[in-house]
């Protein structure tokens, strides 16, 4: 397996003479946009996203895999729109691609995904039709951002996107609530074996009814003290494929929050119950009873200054399986979500899922430059049942005996619009300090503390 660069002396050798060769780009009144340069008439919108990240993870916390690992990651989308009313359309390409991984990577379908169709769907926006508010009709394939995006997601950092294809509606009163239900079918990315990904092979991506996802998800107008409420429920159902877990899983749960703003404190509570049945891994063939449960709690305060300085707390907790012999299982299945906005970066690295955890966190963030957005976090990970796995390492003990404490999860980030809506560079360090678990668990990896570090670039044109 190829070794990453090792020490800050290399890891910034590599960022310096990018910072060079951007800035001066600075000084750039105006972002180029490819629309502009194609004159395209107002109803019809053409632009892209190229996106080049390098990542390096010391120290590999996953069972059976030795040693280091390094990644760079690039994903290109093109995204064409015809913008008429009543009726438009969306179109979509997308290309997602990962060199410097060999065999002993960690390398599936959430890095690699070559050229294909992220979104081809038809839209037809119409007025109050005798109920009031607006509404909304979506036909073909799409990404979605559900709430907080911890069960359905459009992914931001990892290097490829969920998309679903099917029919999607959305209300939206005139005081602000919505409600929005849909019928779809995820799609299933392309080649899924690992020697296929490594060589960036070209097949098209499909979707079938052999797994649906059914959706209606309500938000509230803004109630006291400017805050609001969702309520959903999802059904997830599979047959019985091999490659898949035959999950059969109905997901409700209610949110409260109050957004982010400058001088006032802001909050979320979201609890969610998952009933059904699945099975323990994709090979499996026993139908398991599945009742888990997913909690997260959370506040800060964002001060009135240039600097936009904030200080939050969090708690997020999500069952485990208690004991893999007793045809049920309680670990929740967080679907399609995301979770590097809570959990860290994701990419070679991942190391929290929200599937047995309880995890408290402090996060401070501040803007000390214009453009300039820096970030630090400290998170303490348990695991909510000791029987059950740390399940983004594959590591457990069956019988409990080596605890409960995972380790500490430390984060530093620097953001940095290079020119605004144009050039960003994303880059950070992220350290995984093993706890008792990693430490004395049968299958631990022996490797010390882990530590990832990335670089990335991302062009909007």
């Amino acid at each position: 397996m190829m070794h990453p660069p090792s020490g800050p002396g290399r890891f910034l050798a590599l960022l310096l003479p990018l910072l060079g060769a951007v800035s001066g780009l600075a000084a750039e009144p105006t972002p180029w946009r490819l629309r502009s340069a194609l004159d395209l008439p107002d109803w019809a919108d053409l632009g892209g996203e190229h996106r080049i990240r390098y990542e390096s993870l010391g120290n590999q916390f996953r069972a059976g895999r030795p040693g280091s690992d390094q990644a760079l990651a690039l994903r290109t989308s093109l995204l064409g729109q015809i913008r008429t009313e009543p009726l438009g359309a969306v179109a979509e390409l997308m290309d997602s691609r990962q060199y410097l991984s060999d065999a002993g990577s960690p390398i599936d379908t959430g890095q690699v995904n070559t050229v294909d169709v992220l979104q081809a769907h038809l839209r037809w926006n119409a007025g109050p039709l005798g109920s009031g508010g607006s509404h909304r009709l979506l036909v073909g394939r799409e990404t979605l951002d559900l709430g907080n995006r911890r069960l359905v997601a459009r992914n931001a950092y990892r290097n490829t996107i969920n998309a679903f294809t099917g029919v999607d509606w959305l209300w939206t009163s005139d005081s602000g609530g919505s409600i929005r239900t849909f019928a779809l079918l995820p799609v299933r990315r392309l080649p899924e074996d690992v020697e296929s990904l490594l060589d960036q092979q070209v097949v098209a991506d499909s979707q079938g009814f052999g797994q649906q996802l059914h959706g209606l998800y309500a938000t509230s107008a803004p109630l006291a003290f400017d805050a609001r409420l969702d309520a959903y429920w999802l059904g997830l159902f599979e047959d019985r494929d091999p490659a898949r877990r035959h999950r059969r899983l109905h997901t409700g749960g209610g949110r409260f929050f109050r957004n982010t703003s400058p001088g006032r404190l802001d909050f979320e509570v979201e609890g969610t119950l998952q009933r059904g049945s699945s099975r323990a891994s994709a090979g499996s063939v026993v139908d398991l009873d599945h009742t888990a449960w997913m909690f997260q709690a959370g506040a800060g305060y964002t001060w009135e200054s240039t600097c936009r300085p904030r200080l939050g707390i969090r708690l997020d907790q999500a069952s485990g399986d208690s004991d893999p012999g007793d045809g049920r299982n309680g670990r929740f299945d967080s679907l399609f979500g995301a979770r590097r906005f809570e959990f860290g970066p994701t990419g070679i690295y991942g190391a929290i899922a929200r599937s047995n955890l309880r995890s408290p966190e402090v996060r401070a963030s501040v803007v000390p430059f214009r453009r300039i957005e820096t970030s630090i976090s400290h998170r303490w990970v348990w695991l909510e049942n000791a029987s059950d796995a740390f399940t983004a390492a594959g590591v457990r003990d069956p019988s409990g005996l080596s605890g409960s404490f995972v380790g500490q999860q430390l984060e530093g980030r620097v953001r940095w619009d290079v020119v605004p809506g144009h050039c960003r560079l994303d880059t950070g360090v992220t350290a995984l300090f093993k706890g008792s678990f990693l430490d004395r668990a049968p299958n631990a990896n022996p490797n010390g503390d882990a530590l990832y570090a990335w670089v990335e670039w991302t062009f909007t044109f």
